[in-house]
């Protein structure tokens, strides 16, 4: 990020109680083969610059393409603006809030940049790895894909903070679809939404097995074309860590989203099942139960040094041995939930989808710790129930209380083994009592870190990225259902 503009944007920055400005370029190439012939590639590059105005009491944002001199001045004057008109009249006063200093800079832990390669050459990787797909007649249609992108951001305030970061994200995807008998499944290598997310470079790649792991895909699309549907009733279930993704998403991450407990979503989003005056004592799961919000994670898809508030990121537990401890709200909602309950904790965790929205509150890294069980032991504990991998579809209510997901690929446990493979396998359930039926959580060898593109949030909408790690988990007695139930 260029240091002039810095320069330029304190030199047009107003009078006011405080000011920040945050910069940011994005730049972003999605590529894909597609039964064996490469599609056109897609390359975008995005920039501008928000700002943010707190006078008054008031607060105001303003965001612009146009890094000039005028377009900053014109950009500060309406955050100045919009500030002085709300002033006196939200139902929080925003001289309350003792926004951050930052002080220093980020960058991904990027060993081999995907940059290195020519074009040619990441046609010729994805070619490889699209032609290992099709392994059968039955396999209709198959791709591989590759999508990178690199963010570069700077954030200043009228105090003098300054906080400089760059981004590296790879997300690797293969899919293989089967029809016979007139039946068809998909089966994908880290779910439909790009699973397997993280941050860094070529090495991503290795991690997520891209170069080898196209016949395993196909051949379990196969496999589902050719099973029976899963079998419904009350069960046991085993959740690998591209469901638990889904899971802990949807109903850890947004429920526990503080500008959404105070009502912020209502309109668009939703509300929550989630109350203050849970924080401290609310059994949330089994005490088995450890989520932790870590943007410092290595690797992790949300990985940052500062949030887009400026706060320095920090690890913290969000529910210990099942109890809820503290929401996932950043600098201004703290202060607002303050206002409420004196005692209220938060973590670093406002961010933007953009250089054109402000930044609300996000679940980033939110992981479930490692347990002690080995993915032996807990089969081996399932007299009958389904063990299940990658979502491929979900449902949950307004308030992120009442669910129901499904996921591609099932293997029925029976007798402590796995057995046969089940196709349209899902379970429902309700979040509040759901994660009390967590009966055995897998060690770190069940561990995997992933993430996902597309959290959508906001008024104007947000789309960003979130990462999650967790351990393959097992809950007992859950409602289970097939594509025939």
């Amino acid at each position: 990020m260029s240091a002039s503009l810095l320069d330029r944007a304190r030199a047009q920055a107003p009078a006011c109680d405080f000011w920040s400005a945050r910069a940011v370029t994005e730049t972003s190439e999605q590529l894909q083969v597609r039964q064996n012939v490469a599609e056109a590639p897609s390359r975008s590059r995005d920039a501008g610059v928000m700002v943010t105005v707190m006078d008054g009491g008031g607060l105001g944002y303003a965001a612009t393409s146009d890094t000039s001199d005028s377009g900053l001045r014109a950009a500060f004057v309406r955050a100045k603006e919009a500030a002085q008109a709300v002033a006196g009249k939200t139902v929080f006063d925003y001289r309350q809030v003792a926004m951050p200093k930052p002080n220093g800079r980020y960058a991904s832990s990027t060993q081999r940049p995907v940059a290195s390669l020519s074009l040619a050459e990441k046609y010729d990787l994805l070619g490889s790895v699209c032609a290992a797909a099709k392994v059968d007649d039955a396999i209709v249609d198959w791709s591989a894909s590759l999508w990178t992108l690199h963010t570069e951001q700077a954030y200043v305030t009228s105090d003098g903070g300054e906080a400089l970061q760059r981004w590296d994200f790879v997300i690797p995807n293969i899919t293989a679809v089967a029809s016979q008998n007139g039946h068809t499944q998909t089966r994908t290598a880290a779910g439909q939404y790009n699973g397997y997310c993280q941050q860094g470079g070529l090495e991503v790649l290795d991690r997520a097995r891209f170069y080898s792991d196209a016949p395993r895909v196909a051949h379990e699309a196969l496999q589902l074309v050719a099973a029976a549907n899963c079998p419904a009733g009350e069960m046991d279930i085993i959740l690998m860590p591209d469901q638990m993704m889904l899971q802990i998403h949807e109903s850890i991450g947004h429920p526990l989203e503080l500008d959404r407990i105070l009502g912020d979503e209502r309109n668009f989003a939703g509300t929550s099942f989630v109350t203050l005056d849970m924080f401290g004592h609310y059994q949330y799961g089994s005490t088995l139960l450890n989520v932790t919000y870590d943007p410092t994670r290595e690797i992790e898809f949300a990985r940052f040094a500062f949030d887009d508030d400026g706060a320095a990121a920090e690890r913290h537990h969000i529910i210990r041995d099942g109890v809820l401890v503290r929401p996932l709200g950043g600098t201004i909602s703290q202060a607002r939930a303050r206002a409420l309950r004196a005692d209220i904790s938060g973590v670093s965790t406002t961010r933007a989808a953009s250089w054109n929205r402000a930044p609300i509150d996000r679940m980033s890294n939110l992981n479930v710790e490692a347990g002690s069980s080995s993915l032996n032991d807990m089969i081996a504990s399932v007299d009958y129930g389904v063990l299940m991998h990658t979502n491929c579809s979900w449902s949950i209510d307004d308030s992120r209380n009442k669910f129901q997901f499904s996921c591609e690929y099932g293997q029925v446990i029976r007798k402590g083994q796995l057995a046969e493979v089940v196709k349209n396998p899902g379970y429902r359930g309700v979040s509040s009592t759901f994660w009390r039926s967590l009966s055995a959580v897998g060690d770190a060898s069940t561990m995997e870190v992933m993430g996902t593109p597309f959290c959508g949030k906001g008024e104007p909408s947000q789309v960003i990225r979130v990462g999650h790690a967790s351990p393959a988990c097992k809950f007992s007695n859950v409602s289970v259902f097939g594509g025939a139930a």
